[in-house]
């Protein structure tokens, strides 16, 4: 049944520390998020967990492979509602890095990657990945109103 009422989305974002304890962030190209950092993630896919989701959108985003999945942070996004007409409920993985190097896979989507101290992110941040850094210093895992 299609009554076409705006439905919210699943977003997975993937916190990658190096052992520098820096994490892997993204600048955002397209009409979504256009120029904000955010972690690599992507949407649940249909019959995918979200630590399958997780390692597939680091691959397909970074190239990288990544293991060893935790459930760090749920939390609604509500900033992209008037501008973009989406709502996201996003889930935010911590994985472990393997090494190597970030390449930019989707050059559509993503303009750099780049290593960030926790004490020194970049100002304009994606709001699941404000909610991701924020319960993960904080040790919770939900961010809203509650």
């Amino acid at each position: 049944m299609n009554n076409n009422k705006p439905t919210p989305k699943i977003g997975v974002g993937v916190l990658i520390q190096n052992s520098n304890n820096e994490v892997l962030l993204g600048e955002r190209m397209g009409s979504h998020g256009e120029g904000e950092w955010c972690f690599p993630g992507g949407h649940l896919d249909f019959g995918e967990t979200i630590f399958q989701t997780a390692k597939r959108e680091v691959k397909e985003e970074t190239g990288l492979i990544v293991d060893e999945f935790e459930l760090i942070s749920v939390a609604d996004e509500f900033r992209y509602i008037k501008s973009d007409n989406k709502h996201y409920l996003n889930i935010g993985i911590k994985a472990k890095y393997n090494g190597g190097e970030p390449k930019i896979m989707e050059p559509d989507k993503c303009k750099e990657w780049c290593w960030f101290k926790l004490d020194s992110l970049p100002d304009k941040m994606s709001e699941g990945t404000e909610f991701m850094i924020r319960n993960f210093n904080e040790g919770k895992i939900y961010q809203g109103d509650n």
